[in-house]
C-alpha cells in the first residue's frame, strides 16, 4: 500500500492523519543543518501523518556535505536540508544529491525556487533587505545598488564575505545587472563600511542600536523574530527606532535567501525521501515554517504569521535562484578584488 502524492497533499494541508500501519516499519534519515527547535513540529507531524520515523544528524551544512561524500555509497543520508542557494548549489555539485520527479513540488514550489535540475527545492524563503536608524537617516538607501552611493560613506555594516548570504547576494547583483557594475558595487559598499565586516545579521541590527552604523543589511526573519520575542539587545524602544526598506520595489524586487533541501544521492529510503519533501510542500508545513521560524512560504498563498506580516508587503526578485548559485566563484573574485573581508 502506498499513499499517493495528492493524498499527502490533502493530509498534510488538514491534518488529517494518515493511517500509519504501511510505515510502522519505516524510517528517514536526515541530515540537517537547520538548528531551529521549531522544526520539531514539522519532523513529529510528519511522523504523525505517515508513521516515517525521523532520525536526524545535525551539523553545518559544509561537514553535511563532507561527510556524505566520505560515506559515498554507504552513505545513510535521505535527506539534505540546509540554508542558502549556494549551499544547495555546492552539494549538487559534490555529487551528494540525486535528481527526482515529483508531479507535486512541480506544482506547488516555484520554478525559480528550484534547481534547473531536480536536484534541489525551496521551501522557504527569507527577504535580505535595508534597515536603518530612523533618527540619523533620512534618506535611506531604496535599491541595493544605491548602497554603494558616496553618500552614505562610513554608514553601512555588513557580514563578512565568506558568509553565505553575502555571497548569493553579490551572486544575484551579478545575475541581474552584469560582472561590471557588480564589482563596482562591490567597491562602493566596502568604501561605505563603517567598521570591517564582522557578525552575524542580529548582530547587525545590534550595531544600529548602539550608533555603530546607520544603515544595516539583514535577513528579515531576524527582525520579525525580534518582534515576536525576546531578543537581547533589541528590545521595543531600539525596534522602534529602526526602519525597514524593501529594495529594488521599482527594478528586480527584494533578495531572497533560499532554505531547501534535497535528496541524497544514495538515499536508502528514497521513496520516503521524496514524500518528505512534498510534505513540506504542503500547507501545514509551510505554515510552520511561518509560524515557528519567521520565514516567508515558498507556497504561494499561505497565510503569515503577524511577526512576518508586520514588515508589509513587497515584490520579491523572482531571479532563478538556479543561476544566482551559478554566480558564487564569480562573486568570490570580486571580494577579493575590491577587498571586502
Amino acid at each position: 500500500m502506498k499513499f499517493t502524492m495528492t493524498a499527502l497533499l490533502v493530509c498534510a494541508t488538514t491534518a488529517t492523519a494518515f493511517a500509519s500501519s504501511a510505515f510502522a516499519q519505516e524510517e528517514l534519515n536526515l541530515y540537517s543543518s537547520r538548528h531551529y527547535d521549531t522544526d520539531e513540529r514539522l519532523y513529529s507531524d510528519f511522523t504523525e501523518l505517515t508513521g516515517i520515523t525521523i532520525n536526524r544528524i545535525e551539523a553545518n551544512a559544509d561537514e553535511l556535505i563532507a561527510r556524505m561524500q566520505a560515506e559515498g555509497v554507504n552513505s545513510p543520508a535521505d535527506i539534505l536540508m540546509t540554508v542558502d542557494t549556494s549551499r544547495l548549489e555546492r552539494a549538487k555539485n559534490a555529487g551528494v544529491l540525486q535528481a527526482i520527479d515529483s508531479d507535486l513540488l512541480e506544482v506547488r514550489i516555484p520554478q525559480s525556487l528550484q534547481d534547473a535540475d531536480n536536484m534541489w527545492f525551496g521551501f522557504s524563503q527569507r527577504a535580505r533587505i535595508i534597515f536603518y536608524d530612523k533618527t540619523d537617516v533620512t534618506n535611506p538607501p531604496l535599491t541595493y545598488l544605491d548602497l554603494a552611493d558616496p553618500a552614505y560613506e562610513g554608514m553601512v555594516c555588513h557580514r563578512s564575505s565568506t558568509n553565505v548570504y553575502s555571497q548569493t547576494l553579490l551572486s544575484a547583483v551579478i545575475e541581474n545587472y552584469g560582472t561590471e557594475v557588480a564589482t563596482d558595487w562591490a567597491q562602493g559598499l566596502v568604501n561605505n563600511f563603517a567598521r570591517d565586516p564582522q557578525g552575524g545579521d542580529t548582530d547587525q541590527l545590534r550595531a544600529l542600536v548602539s550608533g555603530e552604523c546607520d544603515v544595516a543589511i539583514a535577513n528579515t526573519y531576524y527582525f520579525s523574530r525580534a518582534l515576536r520575542k525576546d531578543v537581547d539587545g533589541l528590545d521595543a524602544e531600539a525596534l522602534a527606532n529602526i526602519g525597514w526598506i524593501f529594495p529594488s520595489q521599482n527594478a528586480e524586487g527584494a533578495h531572497m535567501n533560499l532554505s531547501g533541501g534535497g535528496v541524497a544521492a544514495n538515499a536508502p529510503n528514497r521513496e520516503n525521501a521524496i514524500l518528505f519533501l512534498e510534505y513540506l510542500a504542503s500547507d501545514q508545513a509551510q505554515q510552520y515554517f511561518s509560524a515557528g521560524n519567521d520565514e516567508y512560504p515558498a507556497v504561494a498563498g499561505v497565510g503569515l504569521s503577524p511577526s512576518v506580516a508586520a514588515l508589509g508587503l513587497f515584490r520579491a526578485d523572482t531571479v532563478d535562484l538556479s543561476e544566482v548559485a551559478k554566480n558564487v566563484p564569480e562573486a568570490q573574485v570580486i571580494f577579493n578584488q575590491v577587498g571586502w573581508e
